[in-house]
């Protein structure tokens, strides 16, 4: 049985390694030419994003129902390999348990055999068995540390896994990807915050959470539609979250402040020479630094104590539509007083969260 457990976990991990979880064509353009509008466009990938699909700054792709990149397959959780990589988050801890079984029921009974109770003290001997001189397998003091060991690590995972098991789940049966979950978050905080009294709708969830499972998890092992295209709940049409993501990037420009670079920084993840505060206050993410050099501009959108995030104002033409995106200290910028191309304060048509 432990075998088989092995079997299946390793097939599953393989698999949603290996299959990798579906890429956009590149070049890709919706087949009615006026529904370009309400899609974004991928300069790199040289395509439209379709619907539920978002670009990975790892896989350098448009992942068609990207969820997140995982360091541990070394490949992104989406459309094609969901199903793999929920079963293996769901065998592996079930594997675990089973060990951890055999590893508590192997050290009971060897220590119960090599126990000796006495008038005033309670001895172990792990030399040899007193029930058992001839073990099939010897179980010294090496055995019982490795198995305690290995026990350790085999809970471990166990609750790890586990936790990700449940979070897979919870986005399967809401067929809404942890992505999707974020843009839902700030449509509510968009609209909250205009006070434009709309009503923003999730469209892929089916209102049923067997209608989900089986989106995902199919008899035949390859999930529903083709990965481009998706059904969507009554009220709702195939871009109305696309629609959504472009008020939010249309919004995120207005609520950005142009910054300018008053320091160089190279765009290592904990400069030293910018402070012990920003050493050690570095953004537990894994999205890029950008480098600086003094007279930069950079668009300003979020910001920590000591870190902002932002995009640095570019020459397209000279760039190539290269667009460089990522975190820098604050002390090496300064907010800019004017806007240069319109003359105006910033302050008085852009609000900083």
């Amino acid at each position: 049985m432990l075998l088989n457990w092995t079997v299946m976990i390793l097939y599953n991990y393989f698999s949603a390694m290996f299959v990798g979880p579906g890429y956009v064509p590149l070049g890709w353009t919706p087949e009615k030419s006026q529904d370009c509008m309400y899609l974004q466009y991928c300069k790199v990938c040289q395509s439209y994003k379709a619907p539920r699909s978002h670009h990975c700054r790892k896989c350098n792709r448009c992942v068609m129902k990207m969820d997140h990149h995982c360091p541990w397959i070394n490949n992104c959780c989406g459309y094609q390999n969901h199903a793999s990589f929920t079963l293996f988050l769901l065998l592996a801890p079930l594997g675990c348990i089973h060990a951890s079984f055999i590893f508590v029921m192997t050290m009971y009974t060897q220590l119960y055999n090599r126990i000796s109770f006495g008038w005033s003290s309670v001895k172990i001997d792990m030399s040899a068995a007193k029930r058992d001189p001839r073990p099939i397998i010897p179980f010294g003091l090496s055995a019982f540390a490795a198995s305690l060991f290995a026990l350790g690590l085999a809970l471990g995972t166990t609750i790890a896994v586990g936790m990700l098991f449940i979070i897979q789940m919870k986005v399967i049966l809401t067929n809404k990807t942890s992505i999707e979950s974020w843009i839902e978050e700030k449509a509510k905080d968009r609209i909250q915050y205009y006070q434009t009294g709309e009503t923003f709708i999730f469209p892929y969830d089916m209102g049923s959470k067997w209608k989900n499972f089986k989106q995902v998890f199919t008899w035949s092992g390859i999930p529903e539609g083709d990965g481009l295209d998706w059904p969507v709940r009554d009220g709702c049409h195939q871009y109305s979250l696309t629609i959504e993501q472009l008020k939010q990037k249309a919004d995120k420009r207005v609520r950005s402040v142009r910054y300018r670079a008053i320091e160089d920084y190279s765009g290592v993840c904990c400069p030293v020479t910018k402070g012990i505060k920003t050493f050690f206050t570095t953004p537990c993410t894994e999205e890029p630094r950008i480098a600086l050099s003094k007279g930069d501009l950079i668009l300003a959108t979020r910001g920590l104590k000591h870190w902002m995030y932002g995009e640095k104002i570019l020459d397209s033409a000279a760039d190539g539509g290269i667009r460089e995106r990522g975190w820098f200290p604050r002390r090496c910028v300064e907010k800019c007083q004017y806007d240069s191309e319109t003359d105006q304060p910033v302050d008085g048509e852009k609000k900083n969260r």
